[in-house]
Formats: structure tokens, C-alpha cells, sequence
């Protein structure tokens, strides 16, 4: 079910967040942090991990794909940004510190189905809490597509605090692009939890600026 919001104190705010804090050396990005209020984490399924596809992501995420044989094929001409081996996965066991380093340096990950139970023993234990398990592509899918997609998309996650934060634009992107990432963020929020009942507010903010706070009676259309 589709909830209304106030897309003018929307745009205010994000033109309010784009205006503060000091100007910095780099290109900041625009973070949208939302926070629920009334939700029941010891429940499993209000622990959501949900990828969300932006009509105007900022950057092309970074995708590395664990390959081999025809799946590998398919990787490289999807055009990802690397390709890690059978081989190179069994070199990554027990090496903490690389599998973590390789978290951090791409924004998503695929695998063909074979190759999970490998890297569930491999990459599980730390990349499962980061939310960075690869997405499975079975044989039947097109790689190129789930490719052009995890390059657009963001990850919406709930784990321990009931607090969603998400990067929603960047310095000089137009605000209208912004405006339009944050509305499909929220109502993809709104498919699973009402904004309705469990809104407390919302925060736009850049990298290294103030946070703006949106109380959720601004923001809720009635």
C-alpha cells in the first residue's frame, strides 16, 4: 500500500542538508537515515535486509562475482568489476583480515548456486553480518541483468536498532534526482512496515554534515 508524504518539506530539507556543514575535498554523498519507532526486533522477520532499486543512484555500485567455468563467462561479459576463482576463494580461508579487506572493496557480490557452499564456509562468518553474501544467479537468469541492477541499488537493513540508514545522492546531483531516490526508498520501507503507525522520524544529512531532522507529523500527508 502507497503512503503520501510531503514532498515540499522533502525538498526543503534536502536543500537545507545540501547547504550544511563546511565544504570538504571530496564529493560528499546525501544520506537518508530513518528511524521507527515501536518495533519488535526480537521478531526475525522485522529484521529486514532488502535491496532496493534507485531511479538515480549517485555512483554505479562496484560488483566482484566468485566464478568459474561458464558462470565466469557470463561474469565477465556482464561487465563486473572482478572475478574471484574457485582457487582464490580456498587461498581466502581462515585470512580474516583479506576476506575483510574484499568486503569493503565492492559494494555487492554474485555467485552461481554451486559455489555457496564453499563461500559460506569461506566469507560467511564475515560477510554475513556485513550484509555482503552474494546474491545467487541460477543457471536460468540472465548474469547481465542482475548485474545492471546491483549497480543501481542500495540496501535497506534492520539488524539490531530499529534505525535504516541509506545513501540516497551526492553533492551536485539534482535535487529532484535526490528527492526521487528518497521517495522510493521510503515506500519500499512502507511495504513492509506502515510509515503510518511506526514513522519516528527522519534525517537527511551529507558524509560530513549535520544531520537534518524531518519529525514524521512534517513529513506524513494527512
Amino acid at each position: 500500500m502507497s503512503v503520501l508524504l510531503n514532498r515540499d518539506v522533502l525538498t526543503s530539507k534536502i536543500a537545507e542538508a545540501l547547504k550544511a556543514g563546511k565544504p570538504r575535498r571530496f564529493r560528499q554523498s546525501v544520506e537518508l537515515i530513518v528511524v521507527l519507532r515501536e518495533l519488535d526486533l526480537s521478531k526475525p522477520e522485522n529484521r529486514i535486509n532488502l535491496l532496493v532499486e534507485l531511479p538515480h543512484p549517485p555512483k554505479a555500485n562496484k560488483i566482484a562475482a566468485f566464478a568459474h567455468g561458464v558462470f565466469e563467462v557470463n561474469a565477465k561479459n556482464a561487465g563486473v568489476d572482478a572475478i574471484i576463482t574457485r582457487d582464490q576463494i580456498e587461498s581466502l580461508s581462515g585470512n580474516k583480515r583479506a576476506i575483510r579487506k574484499l568486503a569493503k572493496q565492492y559494494d555487492f557480490f554474485i555467485a552461481p548456486p554451486d559455489l555457496m557452499p564453499l563461500l559460506g564456509r569461506v566469507v560467511g562468518p564475515i560477510f554475513g553480518p556485513r550484509g555482503k553474501m552474494p546474491e545467487v544467479v541460477p543457471p536460468n537468469v540472465d548474469v547481465k541483468s542482475v548485474v545492471e541492477r546491483l549497480r543501481r541499488s542500495v540496501r535497506v537493513r534492520i539488524r539490531n536498532e530499529p534505525v535504516i540508514k541509506v545513501r540516497v545522492g551526492a553533492e551536485g546531483q539534482d535535487q529532484k534526482e535526490i528527492l526521487a531516490n528518497i521517495l522510493t526508498v521510503l515506500e519500499e520501507i512502507n511495504r513492509k512496515f506502515s510509515l503510518k503507525q511506526y514513522l519516528k522520524e527522519i534525517y537527511v544529512k551529507k558524509t560530513m554534515g549535520p544531520p537534518i531532522k524531518i519529525r514524521a507529523v512534517e513529513v506524513l500527508s494527512r
